[in-house]
């Protein structure tokens, strides 16, 4: 039997497993589990993998397994450091951009059951974390060096792998707060939530787990006012991404490392951690005041625990910090952006634009562009040209200001233009879910605004639901 075949025969084994399961918990509202997420408030980030005993955040992909070799872990200390900083979950790497997995997977020989440890890290990681009343949430990379699912090289078995792991993943450790996925749609991994489905993807977490929370920590291209591909918003504090303190309505995530990378370094033990008060004071409490939590990545050395100086520092915030309950209530927000934009760069067209901005600008999946209506327009239009009849359900109009107040949004089909829907909505992302229809041509008619409107993205739509 082929590994393709395999992993085929896993992931129905293990589907049907989780849809049993899934069919005894009761499904929660999303917006319940977001406020729940943010008045979480405070987490570790635990980074353990092979990068730990390389060096290197991004080790050699061909590092053998014999290499991960953990004499002294010890889950139960990560937790016991976790509760000394009133933290309220963890979250473990349990498989990173090289792809060797901590856990008793069948997908792959690459994994701890072949190192000289032979014992699930996850397994234990989630039970110690338990023991000591706190959450559990995973992290999982898509990006795979060892197993080449890279850019340019992704097959039909590497999207049967990453199903079989998430399923693995979400079937055999109890409920999961949270899956946090990296090393997709990111400059640096180069995979699109087309080269990997992520609509496929995104129900397939909800179906075996539906009240786990998927979150991507690449979508800093997209706006901080739109749920694109995640039921968080995620904020990577250490690529220079930050969350608008004053203005942010939704639910969030930053995180940052307490020391000065992710995993272990050489160096780590002899070096001081962050300023802790800083930390606290200029860190954790304003990010908790604009509904962000807070995750601290700490990371074990190489022996599995985690070192003296980083239990200081956290007993430290300790004594500082208290979680205060529940932050400010979310206000209600739209469903999250999960398909395929099936208006990127497609064949577009406008009225007069202003000077170079021209309408290819509103559909090249980059928010920093836009498509300006020349001021002279009095009354103007932009229309995606699908050369064939699509089906689609939800559009989406993404401003970088707020200038459109009304339009009406219409399709082509059967030779004429129908109306579909008439806005009125002053929002940077409007974002509107109808009955399906059928049509060759979208286009949007603006009939008021404050000042020259633009449009940095036209997006649309076909939603399963």
């Amino acid at each position: 039997m082929t590994l393709r075949k395999i992993l085929a025969v896993l992931i129905c084994l293990l589907l049907l497993n989780g849809l049993t399961n899934a069919q005894t918990v009761e499904q929660k509202p999303l917006a319940q589990l977001q406020q729940q997420f943010v008045d979480l408030r405070f987490g570790m980030f635990i980074h353990f993998n092979i990068p730990t005993y390389m060096n290197q955040d991004w080790p050699d992909p061909d590092a053998p397994a014999s290499a991960f070799n953990p004499k002294k872990l010890n889950c139960d200390q990560w937790a016991k450091a976790a509760k000394s900083a009133n933290m309220s979950y963890g979250c473990l790497t349990t498989k990173h951009h090289s792809g060797f997995c901590i856990w008793d997977t069948k997908t792959t020989d690459y994994n701890v059951m072949n190192s000289p440890l032979k014992r699930d890290v996850v397994k234990e990681y989630v039970n110690a974390f338990r023991a000591n009343g706190l959450k559990v949430m995973l992290y999982y990379s898509i990006l795979d060096t060892h197993h080449r699912l890279r850019p340019h090289q992704i097959q039909p078995k590497h999207i049967e792998m990453v199903k079989a792991q998430i399923t693995e993943l979400l079937s055999n450790y109890g409920p999961i707060e949270a899956l946090i996925i990296d090393g997709w749609d990111a400059p640096w991994s180069r995979i699109s939530y087309d080269d990997i489905p992520f609509e496929d993807i995104y129900l397939l977490v909800k179906k075996l787990q539906p009240n786990c929370l998927l979150m991507d920590l690449n979508g800093a291209k997209y706006p901080g006012e739109g749920l694109y591909y995640s039921d968080i918003k995620t904020y990577e504090m250490g690529a220079g991404q930050r969350i608008s303190k004053e203005s942010n309505h939704m639910p969030a995530l930053a995180c940052l490392p307490i020391n000065s990378a992710w995993f272990w370094k050489t160096d780590f033990p002899a070096t001081p951690v962050k300023d802790i008060p800083k930390l606290v004071n200029e860190t954790l409490i304003p990010l908790n005041n604009a509904r962000c939590n807070f995750i601290l990545n700490v990371a074990p050395n190489r022996d599995g625990v985690i070192d003296d100086n980083a239990i200081a520092g956290l007993k430290q915030i300790g004594s500082m910090w208290k979680n205060e309950g529940p932050v400010a209530k979310l206000p209600p927000l739209d469903a999250p952006i999960i398909s395929s934009n099936l208006a990127k760069n497609q064949p577009s067209i406008s009225s007069w634009s202003d000077d170079m901005n021209i309408m290819d600008f509103a559909n090249d999946d980059d928010f920093g562009s836009s498509w300006i209506s020349n001021s002279t327009v009095k009354n103007p239009f932009y229309e995606v040209d699908f050369t064939r009849e699509q089906a689609f359900n939800t559009i989406v109009i993404a401003e970088q200001k707020a200038n459109i107040k009304n339009y009406r949004l219409e399709y082509f089909a059967e030779g004429q233009w129908h109306t579909l829907l008439s806005g009125d909505n002053a929002t940077k992302i409007k974002v509107h879910r109808f009955n399906r229809v059928w049509g060759n041509k979208v286009r949007v008619w603006i009939d008021g605004y404050n000042s020259q409107p633009s449009i940095a993205e036209f997006q649309v739509y076909n939603e399963r639901r």
